[in-house]
């Protein structure tokens, strides 16, 4: 599974650099982090039944963490 996500992403970014134009890439590390991040956060608060602590030790991170991560997507 990790290959194929990290595949895809590799393919994602070869077109984002490949479709500039000539323009300056600017911010790929939050454009790549926030592409990923709000997707999983969805797949695993369903996954938990909307349980933050179950969520939380899914994603191996912290409560308060996974509360701020939600809150910064618009997650409830």
């Amino acid at each position: 599974m990790s290959n194929e996500l990290a595949d895809c992403i590799r393919r994602n970014l070869n077109r984002y650099f490949r479709d500039l134009d000539g323009e300056s890439p600017h911010a790929i590390y939050d454009m790549v982090i926030g592409s990923v991040e709000k997707p999983m956060l969805e797949v695993v608060m369903k996954q938990a039944q909307h349980n933050q602590t179950v969520a939380a030790a899914m994603l191996g991170i912290s409560r308060s963490t996974l509360r701020r991560k939600l809150a910064e997507h618009n997650i409830s």
